[in-house]
This record gives C-alpha cells, structure tokens and sequence, in this order.
C-alpha cells in the first residue's frame, strides 16, 4: 500500500474569517487557492498512477481540497475522518489504514502540524519534527503490505509551488 499525504490548499485568513464568528472549521480555501491546487492536482495525477481511495478531514478546507483532487484524478470513492482533524492524534489513522490493505494506493487531506507528525511516525515511529509539509504540498509514502509506525519508506515530498512547475 501506497500513502498520499496531501495538505489543504490555502483557506481564507484566520484573523479574517473569525470576524464571521464562524467556527473555524468551517474556513474554506481561497478562489486562487483552489486555482492554484487544481494545477497542482494535475501534477499529481502524473506523479501517482492511481488513487483507489480518498479520505479528508471533517474540516472544510480539507473537504474542499479533496473535492478537487478527486476531480481530477478521477478517485471514485471518498470518505471523511474524524482522524485527520487538526486535534486528532496522528497515530489514530493507522489502524484505518490497516483495514485499507487490499488497496493500492491511498490519499489523505488534512492539516499542519497534524499530517507531518502522521509522516514522521510513520517514517520512524516516533514525531520528530523535521517535516513541515506546505499548504497544497504533498508526499509520497511506501507503507508496505501492513502499515507500522517506523516501516514506512518516503517516495517524494513536494510544495505547491513544485507541484505547479511539474505540472507545466
């Protein structure tokens, strides 16, 4: 099994959207935002031959986010997870993926620094901090035949920005 880790395009401001006195799980991604994502979205649909499954946070940003790459990679089936919520504990996801096994290749969306502590465990069992992945980018893991913290292998790890060049 195969791991996209991907992190939500960019979302209004904060500060911002606080103003609505909306919660802030409601923010969504900006108009250049998903601009910007759908063409980095194109480049993933070049990197990873296919996506058998999608899961996205509850939050909309990251539902936002999803929505469009599964447009454009063509993903048949998605799903929301209360474990890829910012406040989640990273670890939460793993038995999920476990129930996952007869799929090749699974994408998450989510949120900082949730989904760089969900990579670094799975690259090395523990949350190390060395990984800060960037609104829009994305990375590649090999999970093996079961997933387990510490037995993951890092494929690529890409920004928006690298994302969009490949995708020219």
């Amino acid at each position: 099994m195969d791991l996209l880790v991907v992190r939500h395009a960019v979302a209004e401001e904060r500060e911002e959207f606080a103003k609505t006195e909306q919660d802030d799980s409601e923010r969504p991604t900006t108009p250049a935002g998903r601009r910007k994502f759908r063409q980095g979205a194109r480049a993933l649909r070049q990197l990873v031959d296919s996506i058998d499954l999608l899961a996205t946070s509850p939050l909309v940003r990251a539902i936002e986010t999803g929505d469009i790459l599964q447009k454009v990679c063509g993903i048949a089936e998605a799903t929301r997870l209360r474990e890829l919520a910012p406040d989640a504990d990273p670890a939460a996801i793993v038995p999920w993926l476990r129930h996952q096994r007869k799929v090749s290749v699974v994408a998450v969306v989510g949120h900082e620094p949730h989904l760089s502590s969900l990579v670094e465990h799975l690259l090395t069992g523990r949350r190390a901090g060395f990984l800060d992945l960037k609104k829009g980018g994305a990375c590649y893991l090999a999970l093996g035949d079961e997933p387990r913290p510490g037995r993951s292998e890092l494929r690529w790890l890409l920004t928006a920005s690298q994302l969009r060049q490949f995708a020219e």
